[in-house]
């Protein structure tokens, strides 16, 4: 998409609210204990001094086109992986532009040049999407009885 940028959040803290409210209505299914509140106090927390957390958003002059974002943990049981790329989300009348694969290559990009070996994630419905991106399904399994695709990429295989 043309003029589209992707900044960190720390940069536009103030779009923060529209981000959780778009991510607690895509995922909160997922998170039955999470509140719209307390994901606008994570995405504060993103805000740090740390690498991870943090998250990345796509915009256009004051559109916010998407976001993604690099977080240490993403499910419970799955607590021997990390890090994660997690909330990758576009609104649905910014899809099919190719806004979430230049969202998931930066995220890619980023960990691999902090020296990350290998980045993780998992999607109920997306698996097609991230195998075109070079990344493989570990495990299928339940979590928060949802069938969802546990996946990883490595980078130090991808540059070989």
């Amino acid at each position: 998409m043309k003029n589209m940028k992707i900044v960190d959040l720390k940069e536009i803290p103030e779009i923060i609210p529209i981000l959780a409210k778009w991510h607690h209505d895509q995922w909160a299914y997922l998170n039955p204990q999470s509140t719209l509140e307390g994901r606008i106090e994570k995405y504060h927390e993103y805000c740090g001094e740390e690498f991870i957390p943090s998250t990345y958003v796509a915009c256009r002059n004051s559109d916010i086109l998407g976001s993604a974002s690099i977080i240490k943990h993403d499910m419970k049981t799955r607590m021997e992986y990390s890090p994660w790329l997690a909330s990758v989300f576009v609104p649905p009348r910014h899809r099919n532009n190719g806004i979430g694969t230049r969202l998931v290559c930066h995220v890619m990009s980023i960990a691999e040049e902090n020296n990350f070996d290998s980045l993780y994630l998992f999607t109920p419905d997306k698996e097609r999407f991230y195998l075109k991106l070079g990344w493989t399904t570990i495990h299928k399994e339940f979590y928060s009885d949802t069938q969802v695709f546990v996946m990883s990429i490595n980078f130090r295989e991808k540059q070989k």
